[in-house]
């Protein structure tokens, strides 16, 4: 296993790891609306959502692959009422076939979205 702790992405912000490539995939923890300094971003749900994909993003890049290539997404929403504005902004994100995905309601101290992944280190992988 190879841990994934790429810079240009928030530190972790316990004992766990931003991400870990294993057979084939890069498992990626929860990702939420912060800086690499750890200050959250986004007054609006759809900046949140924005800046989440780019420390995924961030975070798979360093993998060597990209959120294109994500077989599988859990959405941690602070409120449901945010479900459909969800479906639109992470189509930016996300491309066919759209990976499997999660949504449930949580309470998330204060922000209103974290997305973990997985995510397949090569097209192959993903089919």
């Amino acid at each position: 296993m190879d841990q994934i702790s790429p810079r240009s992405a928030p530190a972790p912000a316990g004992p766990y790891s931003a991400g870990i490539v294993s057979g084939g995939f890069l498992f990626l923890a929860g990702q939420g609306p912060f800086d690499t300094a750890g200050n959250m971003v986004g007054g609006t749900f759809a900046e949140q959502v924005r800046q989440t994909f780019a420390n995924l993003e961030a975070v798979a890049e360093a993998a060597g692959t990209s959120m294109h290539n994500a077989v599988r997404i859990g959405v941690y929403l602070n409120t449901l009422d945010d479900w459909a504005e969800f479906n639109e902004v992470s189509k930016e994100f996300l491309t066919t076939p759209y990976p499997a995905r999660t949504s449930i309601q949580a309470d998330l101290n204060g922000f209103l979205v974290e997305i973990d992944a997985i995510v397949a280190l090569d097209e192959a992988a993903a089919d």
